[in-house]
């Protein structure tokens, strides 16, 4: 199905996004959401794209699974909850950070040992609880916090040192930048800082989606199918209660999915069907609509996914329009716009 021999790194150049929604306001188009997105057969060639797909861009946390495949790799043993938050976007509630504390008892680190930023928690609702009851900012509640503790594990097992974790020269970040190129079947074009403080690899939304086929097709018991049955399994723990990428895995059997910041989204089905989304501007709104389309595009049943539509746009409180994927990606299930 794939090459065994890497790709060049994609080029790095202004990407050439297209049109991928329309934001409709009774019957008027208000905007466009600009974007890329791909759609992999189960032979992993690309059976449809939109945009530009070959271009070097960020798949922020959307690559999330393949660092925790490549520390499974390296040796981390955790499996189930501890492994989908080991390759989550947690919401900062309290089974995350209490699964985070526990890779870290694991470990035999604290939290202190932890070098991702301090932050609150991602899910507003429980944001906000945190700051009725006073509490500060904290490694722990940054939603990226099970990665580090994972982090911290698979360097304490393999005896590297925990100090300079995230330097992209330590060996731990080295392993990862090889997964990475193996799984995307590309080298890195360039290695740059994540929102957390971790090395974040460029690479191309075709690539992204490779990687992610690569995961949900690998053999039972692999580093690849551990990750996706814990993220499948514990939805939650790699997301939270209430997010959309969650509530995707729960709607269409087998997926395996992973948003990332500035509208980013993968996702793949263990037959080796997969789609990537970017969202020029980062919005939400357009990119679980357009990730819905793109899997419609792919063979999942419209029917598993109408809840992911799009929220409606409101006029005083009515809905009076909607986030529609445009034609090209979605000719025959467009919803119905005021």
């Amino acid at each position: 199905m794939y090459s065994s021999s890497l790709a060049d790194a994609p080029a790095i150049r202004e990407p050439l996004h297209a049109p991928v929604a329309h934001l409709v306001r009774g019957g008027v188009t208000e905007g466009i959401h600009y974007g890329s997105v791909v759609v992999l057969g189960t032979d992993g060639e690309v059976d449809f794209q939109l945009g530009d797909v070959e271009v070097a861009f960020y798949p922020r946390s959307a690559l999330k699974p393949v660092q925790a495949v490549a520390m499974v790799r390296a040796g981390l043993p955790l499996d189930g909850e501890l492994l989908s938050l080991a390759a989550a976007s947690h919401s900062g509630e309290e089974r995350h950070l209490a699964g985070a504390r526990r890779i870290l008892e694991l470990a035999g680190v604290t939290e202190d040992d932890l070098r991702n930023v301090t932050d609150m928690p991602y899910d507003p609702v429980v944001r906000d609880t945190w700051v009725r009851a006073g509490r500060l900012p904290s490694r722990l509640a940054q939603n990226c916090s099970g990665k580090h503790a994972a982090m911290l594990y698979t360097c304490r097992l393999n005896g590297w040192p925990l100090d300079g974790y995230l330097d992209p020269e330590h060996p731990l970040q080295q392993a990862i930048a090889e997964i990475v190129e193996d799984l995307t079947g590309q080298r890195i074009a360039r290695v740059t800082v994540d929102g957390c403080g971790a090395p974040l690899f460029s690479v191309s939304l075709n690539g992204l989606a490779r990687a992610a086929a690569r995961i949900t097709t690998a053999a039972p018991g692999t580093p690849e199918a551990r990750v996706a049955d814990a993220m499948r399994r514990h939805a939650e723990m790699a997301s939270g209660s209430g997010r959309d990428v969650a509530a995707l895995m729960r709607a269409v059997p087998g997926l395996l999915a992973k948003d990332g910041f500035e509208g980013v989204e993968v996702a793949a089905l263990p037959d080796g069907r997969a789609v990537a989304v970017k969202i020029a501007d980062g919005a939400n709104r357009a990119r679980v609509p357009v990730t819905a389309a793109a899997l419609a595009r792919a063979g999942v049943d419209p029917a598993l996914l109408t809840e992911f539509a799009g929220e409606p746009l409101l006029g005083g409180g009515e809905p009076v329009g909607c986030v529609r994927p445009v034609r090209a990606l979605d000719p025959v299930t467009l919803p119905a716009c005021a």
